[in-house]
């Protein structure tokens, strides 16, 4: 599966969902094809951005949402699979070498953009965090906006293609490496109090690097980032704030949605998913008290329903991940995931009070972040008068891309919904929606004059 990003700028996209795998996602360490990253302008007058991934491979994406896994051929040519599947699309992509800065997407040529690039290091909390201020050329005013991570380990400014995209599309992008991750100092936490300290000390580097250039800046957060862009943007004045792919919810409820989700669409009735529900709580607990307590509850429970027909797809957002792990193994491994999560953390009572535009782009089909009860929340905000804005892909799961299920009935991401990165640019610059933007289902705040 793919990851991160609301745009999934990435590899890994994961929420606080996959606990375990985070410890062991691929680093993204120094290669030889480093060079060919970048944006590139093609002569049929669209945008490809290259990015590095996994394995020696690179990433494309173009801003309808196309994309694909490159691959090294011997001849130095590189082979295109479709989204993240191993199918070859047939794209082949040719480089003239990282002098050059051009290439070749199957029959069109491109050329590199070139960027206004700022670095600068930057403090909170005593800590050192790494950033990078990504302009469009020239001197004219632009609209900014502060990426802000999922839960994903990795470097940021090594992985997120949005600080490419947006700029391409006349906008500003401030990326950074949060705390304990790339190049930043710290620890990695998932304090989402500490996060969003960190995300408002972007914003003021962000300006300082701007200058007069900057117009408007806001916040864009995906999965995980969805509770530290709002709780940032109550502690600093920004002009928006854009959340993908997150929650309204808790994280205890995160799960428990998550496997709600699952198990009706396996076809399991309502009293076998309330049952595999109180299993779930059972996990959760035993993980929110920092695997200290619950494990005879935890113990009782497994025990009764490990001949259910339901216990082998109990899945959850991360419960499959510790449900056949024993008191001793749990005990053991709790040092692992002392990462401050704020588990009954409520995000309401932000969400209520943030005046700055929001815009919420949700997935139907979301596994890691459901958001069916977050819609339904939000919409309360709407009818209260909150200037929120909910785009709703009905299809899309985790990262906003549709899917493929294979003979095995695992997805395979094919690529992100159409209009999606639209949807970004156009409410960065205006603070609302005025198109349609693919299949997505739009639920517009009532504004004056309406």
């Amino acid at each position: 599966m793919p990851r991160i990003t609301c745009i999934a700028f990435s590899a890994a996209r994961l929420l606080l969902a996959s606990l375990l795998a985070m410890l062991s996602l691929p680093a993204f360490a120094a290669s030889p094809s480093d060079c060919l990253v970048g944006n590139y302008r093609l002569d049929d007058e669209s945008d490809l951005d290259i990015a590095s991934s996994a394995n020696d491979t690179l990433r494309w994406r173009k801003f309808d949402g196309t994309t694909g896994t490159l691959h090294r051929q011997g001849d130095g040519s590189w082979m295109s699979t479709r989204g993240w599947s191993e199918t070859a699309d047939g794209i082949v992509v040719s480089f003239a070498g990282c002098d050059m800065g051009t290439l070749r997407f199957g029959a069109v040529s491109g050329k590199k953009r070139e960027f206004a690039t700022r670095e600068i290091h930057f403090e909170s909390h005593g800590t050192t965090l790494s950033g990078r201020l990504v302009m469009p050329p020239g001197e004219g005013k632009v609209t900014i906006v502060v990426l802000i991570h999922g839960s994903e380990p990795s470097s940021a400014l090594e992985s997120y293609s949005l600080q490419r995209m947006l700029p391409a599309e006349g906008i500003g992008a401030f990326v950074y490496d949060k705390r304990g991750t790339g190049s930043s100092g710290g620890t990695y936490t998932q304090d989402y109090s500490v996060l969003a300290d960190d995300a408002v000390a972007a914003v003021a580097a962000a300006k300082s690097l701007a200058g007069s250039r900057m117009e408007r800046i806001g916040f864009q957060g995906g999965s995980q980032g969805g509770w530290v862009a709002p709780l940032a943007a109550t502690r600093t004045a920004v002009d928006f704030v854009i959340v993908c792919f997150g929650l309204a919810v808790n994280v205890i409820d995160e799960d428990q949605q998550s496997v709600e989700l699952q198990l009706s669409e396996k076809g399991y009735s309502r009293s076998e998913i309330r049952d595999a529900l109180s299993v779930a709580s059972a996990v959760e607990n035993v993980v929110a008290s920092g695997f200290s307590s619950g494990f005879a509850e935890l113990d009782r429970l497994r025990k009764r329903y490990a001949a259910a027909r339901w216990y082998k797809d109990l899945r959850g957002d991360y419960t499959h991940i510790f449900l056949s792990k024993s008191e001793a193994e749990l005990r053991a491994i709790a040092p692992q995931f002392d990462w401050h999560i704020p588990w009954n953390y409520d995000p309401m009572p932000v969400l209520r009070s943030l005046r700055a535009p929001q815009l919420w782009v949700l997935g139907g089909e979301d596994y890691e972040a459901p958001s069916r009860e977050t819609r339904k929340r939000l919409n309360s905000l709407i009818a209260r008068g909150s200037d929120c804005t909910i785009a709703y892909y009905r299809n899309a799961e985790h990262g906003m891309t549709l899917f493929e299920v294979d003979a095995k009935g695992e997805r395979i991401s094919t690529r992100y919904a159409p209009g999606y990165f639209q949807m970004l640019r156009d409410f960065a610059l205006h603070g609302m929606l005025a198109a349609q933007y693919g299949d997505a289902e739009l639920t517009q705040p009532r504004r004056r004059g309406r």
